[in-house]
């Protein structure tokens, strides 16, 4: 039998024997580990959730990777390149991709009676997927391309608001070049995702139009648009798909380059490198107030426990077993305030996950609630992190109990 753990049983079994204020100190340190771990759980679900949700919308928008022409200098209007069906087979039978789409993006300005918007026109065919706009349809319904005529159009809800649209308006499009265009396209359907930035900006059209209004052959595209099996892999799918256009692609007036989701929207990646750093001083201050509330208690249970000290240490047991003895009783209530936490972190996010009870302006954080993502290895790691980091605070003070004499502790009351 252990009998370091022997003893730890003994001692937790028999409440403490007059001083009612170390088992109030006991529940204190509980609570005080659990609420921490909660506010840990609860500030990784929620910068998780943030960054899912973001990099979703982003994605929805603009594709994991884009393959576009080199002289694009960074116009919103993409200059044309030549369909390359054996570029297409191959990037289809990647593994790592799930789709690819052609594109063409043009600068477009639509008018409502005296009321102008000017967005950003995105041209695409039958191989699109519409599954991200089905989450975000507000009215109407998706356009269908399968007929190449069709004058159906996919905008957002700001656009509507601004123009008084709804399904069924027609807007008149008009196109700034030599000489100018005009195209009367039909509101299908109105989408919205909170992501402002580019909910005022993007609409959705045949990729016919733009090849008319351009003047550009059946052959030619604005780029590719490419989605992933596993988004998080973006940079390095971006090198091999970068081995694989330049193996295929002999055009030298044509010259391709591929840009990752992180090159097409900077600003948003920055944004949320900036909340890594928030969450890291969370779980750091969040770790050092449960560390030290477990200090606090633990020297009231060598305290507390004095006598017990004393007479184990004349019956011949070593300072290091005793040490053992109450790092084991200190196990045993941060593992009471790890269940606390989990259940309270937990919980918290799975309330909000299912029921969005805390609102947010999508304006500012780009969402209309709180996101939550709960993953099972982080939640391991922030339990074995805490209990780990928590028991090594505790190696110090528990040093005081070889500085205790045997004949001075068994008097000690």
């Amino acid at each position: 039998m252990n009998f370091e753990l022997f003893i730890t049983k003994r001692v937790i079994s028999r409440q403490p024997r007059k001083k009612k204020g170390a088992r109030s100190l006991v529940r204190i340190s509980i609570v005080a580990i659990g609420l921490s771990l909660s506010i840990m759980i609860l500030a990784v679900a929620i910068l998780t959730g943030f960054k899912i949700e973001i990099k979703h919308k982003l994605s929805g928008f603009s594709a994991h990777i884009q393959i576009t022409r080199l002289d694009n200098n960074n116009s919103f209007e993409s200059p044309p390149i030549t369909k390359n069906p054996k570029l297409f087979t191959q990037l289809k039978r990647f593994k790592p991709v799930a789709a690819v789409y052609p594109f063409a993006t043009k600068p477009a300005l639509f008018k409502s009676g005296t009321d102008i918007q000017g967005v950003m026109l995105t041209g695409v065919d039958t191989s699109y997927s519409w599954n991200f706009f089905k989450e975000y349809l507000v009215d109407g319904t998706l356009p269908d391309y399968h007929d190449t005529t069709s004058l159906g159009i996919l905008i957002s809800s700001t656009i509507a608001n601004h123009l008084h649209l709804h399904p069924g308006s027609r807007i008149p499009t008009y196109f700034i070049q030599d000489p100018p265009a005009l195209r009367p396209f039909v509101v299908s359907g109105i989408y919205q995702t909170g992501l402002e930035e580019y909910d005022r900006l993007y609409a959705y059209c045949h990729l016919s139009h733009i090849r008319k209004i351009n003047h550009w052959s059946s052959n030619q595209i604005g780029g590719y648009g490419i989605m992933l099996h596993h988004p998080d892999q973006y940079e390095q799918v971006a090198d091999q798909i970068r081995s694989i256009t330049t193996a295929i692609n002999f055009n030298r007036q044509e010259m391709l380059e591929v840009h990752t989701i992180r090159d097409l929207a900077p600003g948003f990646f920055d944004f949320l490198r900036l909340t890594d750093m928030n969450v890291w001083v969370i779980l750091v201050l969040m770790v050092l107030v449960a560390g030290f509330n477990m200090i606090s208690g633990l020297l009231i249970l060598i305290l507390d426990r004095t006598r017990m000290i004393g007479t184990l240490r004349t019956m011949g047991a070593r300072t290091g077993s005793l040490r053992k003895i109450f790092l084991y009783y200190a196990a045993i209530i941060i593992g009471e305030g790890l269940l606390l936490g989990n259940f309270l972190g937990i919980g918290i996010a799975l309330i909000q996950y299912y029921y969005h009870i805390i609102p947010l302006d999508p304006a500012s954080y780009f969402v209309d609630h709180v996101p939550i993502r709960l993953n099972l290895i982080w939640l391991l790691a922030l339990n074995a992190g805490t209990l780990i980091i928590t028991l090594a605070m505790l190696l110090i003070p528990s040093g005081i109990i070889s500085r205790l004499s045997p004949d001075k502790t068994i008097k000690f009351d």
